[in-house]
Order: C-alpha cells, then structure tokens, then sequence
C-alpha cells in the first residue's frame, strides 16, 4: 500500500511555534506508524512564502521577500531535526520547478475554460489574503483576526469553482472518511448547502508582485492559496515524475482554521485539473496555553526548541499526542506536560523497563530465558491476550488519527505488567531452585513484552524506542520489524543477550545523591549491610522496599453508580491514567453524582478481586473514623492540588 502524507506549508511571516509541532509530529507519526505496517511512504512538509503578509513583513525588516522568506524557512528546516520529524521532502513555494507547475497548471485550467476575467466588489481581510463572503464575517469582522475587512473593488481572474460544487458534495457525502474527525466533515456539508462562489485567484500587480506571474496575464501574480496547494503536487514530481504514484494515497493533515482551503478550494482545483481527488484530510484543533490562546502579544507562544531543550524530544512527542484528542482544543502548560513525564514515562514504561531488566540481570545473566510452557498461568494467557489486543487496538486507533486512544491501549499493558511483576514476584521464585520453571516463564513474559512496547512505541517517540531496542539486543530486528509479521505477542528469541542502558526517562528535578566523603567512603561497607539486613522481631513493621512495593496513584473518578442488592458498594469507573473500574464499599457516605470530577488516591497495583460479580482493578483509599455512639464515617483520600490522573504517590 502506497501512503503521502502531507502537512500544510507553513507560512513565513512567524517562526515555528508549539502549533506547527503538534502538525508536523502527527504527519511524522503517522508516516512512521504507516512505515511499521509495511507501506511504501512519502513524508512531506515546506513553507509557503508568496502573498501580501511576506510583503509586509520583509518591508518592515528593511529586506527583501526573498532574503526574508530563505531565513524563516531555515528556521523550520532546522525545528524538525530536534523533534525527530524526517520528512522525505521539504518544499518551498519559491523553488524554480513549484513556480513552473503553478503556471502550468493555471495554464491547462485557463484553456479549459474555468478561469474567467471579472470585475469584483468585496470584503477583502488582508490577514486572510482573501475575500470573505457576507455569511462568514461575524459581526462585520473577519472571525479570525477580529478585524474589519477592507472594502476592495477590482478587476481579477476567477476559478469557476462552483461549477464543482454538486461533484464536490456527492464525493464528501458517499466517502465518510473523506474529511475526518466527522465534525469537520458536518461543517463542509453545511458551508456547501449555500451556493459556492468562484474563487479570485488574482492579485493585481499594482497591489503586489510578491508572488507567482499569471502566464496569460503577466499583470497579475497569483492568489497565494491558489500557489500554496499546488505545492502538494509538485513535491511528488507532477505531472509525470517518478514519484506521482504517490497521489493515489495522499492524505492530508492540517489545523481546523485552514479547513475550507483544503475541504473546498483544493478538491475542486484538484477536479479542474483532472486529477482523482486526495484520499483522506485529516483536521485537528487548536492549542491553548494555560487555557488561552497563543498569541504574540500575550507573550505566550511556545517554542518547540525551548521545550526539547529542557524536556527531551520523547517528552514533548509523547505529551502532545497524548494529551489532545484529535479534532478538538487543548490545552498546554508546563505542570501537565511534567505531570505526564513523571507519571507515565518515569514511573510506568520507565520503571517497567528499568525493574525488569534489573530482574533480567540478577536471575537470567542478562539473557531472555526459554519460556517453560508447563509452568504457564491463566494469569499470563491473559496478558499474552491483552497484549495482542492492544497491538490491534492500537493499529486501528493509530489508522483513525486517535492517537491518544493508541497510547491509552498502550498504557493500559504497561499498568498490567508493572502489577504481573508484583504478583509474580521474581526475587521470592528465585529463592527456590523447584520454581525455576516458572521463573523463567515470568522473565521471559517480560522481555517479550518489552520487545513489543519497543516497536509499537516507535512511531511515537523514535529515539526512546531505538534506546529500548539496544537495551533488548533487537537494533536491527526492530528497525527491520513490521506489525503484520512481528506484532504477535512470543517472538522473542531465548538466549538474546541484554544490556542494562541508561534511565529512558529520569525523573523532572531529581538530584543526584551527594557522594560520600572521604570520612564516610570507609563506613560504606558497614552501612550498606546494616540497610539491607533482614528486619528481626519487629511484628507489624515493614521495611522500605515493601512499601515500595505498593504502587498509590493519583485517579479521576469518571462514572460512579450504584451495584444492585449492595447497600454499601458503589461501581466507580477511574482514570489513572488508563480506565479502570473499582468497586469501592463507600455507598453509605457518598452519592454517585458527588464523586464524578474527584480526584481520589487508589492502591494501582492490588491483584483484582470480584466483588458481587464485578472484577475490581484496585482499592480506593478513605480514613475511617468511628464516633463515640460506634457510628462509622468514611472520608475519600484525596490531592490537594489540580494533578494529571496517574501520578503516582511518592
């Protein structure tokens, strides 16, 4: 299968912000992701770098367009290296072969007959470089820039798009995946239900000459979108290059305030040109920060450089995929983003990593074990299973853009394995020489698993993975690995030889232990056997290590109801940060209604129990306190501060 995907070029009056990040991963995710099931990928990205708001700010620099538009298009050549985004071509619209195809294909649309010479009245806003018809204005000002558009009346060339528009509805109607997520699509189909005007694809050059000539009207330049969407058949060598084949598997990603360029004026040019229309356009929302808009003058606009600087670049792939869900708004800030980090990198697939390799090291010499199918549990079916349900999972979330779906299914193994190793406690089977089996079963179960996470995660956050896979002595199998033959759960080859590696995610803020000096270096000896020596006649007390075993975690309840014939329990659904349900016996002293939106403490890692038919995935904590008359009250334990669901208690 052939797949290009493609971001919109990005214009060169800003410098790359958090925005253009979160498009760029997501078009390189989504290569990578397509790479991974075995499709033959293009991966494209560019600026655009004609139109009146280059004019503007090159003149205001005292440059011109042209030595201004080659600095900003560094700047975003030189962003993606630091997020690990590889496109396979970078375009820019000022490149001698794009300005060629342009004025072809104005050239092939104008002899057809669908570019007419026309006198027009009109809104014209100049942050959008467009028209704006009466319906879209809000107020009697542009809905974008919150500006009142400029009254213009000139003579210019027109695209006579309207004349596609029935082909245009009847393609958006009998293909859903046409436009997704399928609010966009609802809003193209509603825009269309008006009559579509033709489109001005002309600027007169008494107004500008920042852009493309017209080829039958060198008095003119070209309309900076009609110029910027071509940009997707150029980079693929149109009309007869090598790569061309790609189109027939051409799906684009772009932010919502861009959707009717992509949703109307490209398929209809697209129609014009004879071309079969893209496959797929996929549209995501905005990001908020500190849930306000970014904008210059607030000062709160955030630099993808800034942030891979002091988080790392797997941090901020990972945050922004996870965080928002494709199609809507989200929210940035600095606390959640670290919340995330520590709780699910840190504490869940790092520790995972971490423990299990140890574990690997201690009883294994740091080699995968044979797997010893007599000593297999239910318990690790079930795993085996959940695993590959979550590779399955994760293909059809990852396919439909919902990439914090893919993560959470991710997650949801990664919690499952952190308890099997409670449960099976491989330091207590490695004390009897009869459940050597068993405890190669349950190593084995892990670096399995391990090499899973490794590819799956790879799309994800590139460099993490490539750091697993050296660890697990899988670089080239896993750079070679493909889902359809690898994705199984049991591929690992016993007798593959591990490394320990370094920390994947050390913890925001940790501080390094201050080395002993040179009055305490002769003590250390003594103090270490003094720490790790066995507790003796202290009943009731447990040692460090033991508490550390008990995993508390920070969970959003989301769903809580009642359970019938059970006056005192309640079925609470949480989030921490993957759902889980619980049934917790507190039915007496909170209605269901008042614990949806708290933010409650749970022991994560307890092994599930059924209590009245419902499998309960942990306990939720509360101080119980009984009054003189011997009446009980329960009071939820709870975090004092806003804090990510699944940061665990420490």
């Amino acid at each position: 299968m052939t797949t290009y995907i493609t971001t919109p070029i990005y214009y060169v009056n800003a410098m790359p912000h958090i925005g253009h990040a979160y498009t760029t991963i997501i078009a390189d995710t989504y290569a990578r992701f397509r790479r991974l099931c075995g499709d033959d990928v293009r991966f494209q990205t560019g600026t655009d770098e004609h139109g009146e708001k280059i004019a503007q700010a090159a003149e205001k620099e005292g440059v011109e367009p042209r030595e201004y538009a080659d600095r900003i298009s560094a700047l975003f050549c030189q962003t993606w290296p630091d997020l690990d985004i590889a496109p396979d071509y970078f375009i820019r619209t000022t490149d001698a072969d794009h300005v060629k195809v342009v004025q072809d294909i104005l050239q092939k649309v104008y002899d057809r007959g669908d570019i007419y010479f026309s006198e027009y009245s009109g809104h014209y806003c100049k942050g959008c470089e467009r028209f704006l018809t009466e319906k879209e204005l809000k107020e009697g000002k542009c809905p974008d820039h919150l500006t009142v558009p400029e009254e213009i009346s000139e003579q210019n060339y027109f695209f006579r798009m309207s004349k596609y528009q029935d082909w245009l509805i009847e393609h958006v109607e009998s293909n859903p995946e046409y436009i997704t997520p399928e609010r966009y699509r609802n809003e193209v189909l509603s825009f269309l239900r008006e009559p579509l005007e033709d489109l001005c694809i002309s600027r007169p050059c008494s107004r500008l000459t920042w852009g493309i000539p017209l080829p039958f009207d060198e008095n003119f330049v070209t309309y900076v979108w009609f110029d910027a969407l071509i940009n997707y058949l150029t980079g693929i060598g149109y009309p007869d290059g090598s790569c061309f084949d790609y189109w027939a598997g051409a799906e684009h990603v772009i932010a919502k305030d861009i959707l009717k360029p992509h949703a109307i004026y490209w398929p209809t040019m697209i129609r014009a040109i004879g071309l079969p229309p893209y496959r797929r356009l996929h549209v995501h929302g905005y990001w908020n920060v500190d849930e306000t808009k970014m904008s210059k003058s607030l000062g709160n606009v955030i630099r993808p450089h800034d942030l891979v600087e002091e988080y790392g670049v797997d941090t901020v792939r990972y945050f922004l995929l996870r965080e928002m869900s494709f199609g809507r708004d989200s929210s940035f800030s600095t606390e959640a983003l670290e919340a995330r980090r520590d709780s699910d990198l840190a504490n869940d697939v790092g520790n995972l990593f971490s423990r299990a390799l140890t574990m690997l090291a201690k009883y294994a010499d740091s080699t995968v074990p044979a797997l010893d199918k007599d000593t297999v549990t239910e318990e690790d079916r079930v795993l085996a299973d959940a695993l590959e349900k979550m590779v399955a999972d994760y293909s059809v979330a990852m396919n439909s853009f919902e990439f914090h779906k893919a993560l959470q299914s991710i997650w949801e193994v990664i919690g499952m394995l952190n308890r099997f190793i409670v449960t099976n406690a491989p330091w207590e089977l490695a004390k009897d020489s009869d459940q050597a089996g068993r405890l190669n079963t349950v190593l084995y179960f892990l670096a399995d698993s391990l090499r899973l996470l490794a590819l799956v995660l790879r799309p994800v956050m590139p460099s993490a993975a490539e750091k697993m896979a050296a660890a697990l002595g899988l670089k080239k199998e896993l750079a070679a690995a493909k889902l359809d033959d690898e994705g199984c759960w049991g591929k690992m080859q016993a007798g593959t030889v591990l490394h320990q590696g370094e920390a994947l995610f050390p913890r925001l803020g940790k501080k390094k232990k201050e080395q002993p000096n040179k009055q305490e270096k002769g003590q250390g000896k003594k103090a270490e056997e003094q720490a790790v020596a066995p507790e003796v006649d202290m009943e009731g007390l447990i040692t460090f290590e033991q508490f550390g075993e008990v995993e508390l975690r920070v969970a959003e309840i989301v769903t809580a109801e009642k359970i019938k014939k059970a006056n005192k329990l309640l079925k609470l659904t949480v989030k921490a940060p993957e759902e889980r349900t619980l049934v917790a016996g507190i039915a007496k002293h909170y209605s269901p209604e008042e614990l949806v939106g708290k933010k409650v403490i749970i022991v994560a890692n307890l092994k599930p129990a059924k209590l009245m038919g419902i499998t309960s995935q942990g306990m939720v904590l509360a101080a119980k306190e009984i009054d003189a008359d011997g009446n009980e009250r329960l009071v939820l334990s709870t975090v004092a501060g806003d804090i990510a669901p699944g940061s665990r208690v420490a």
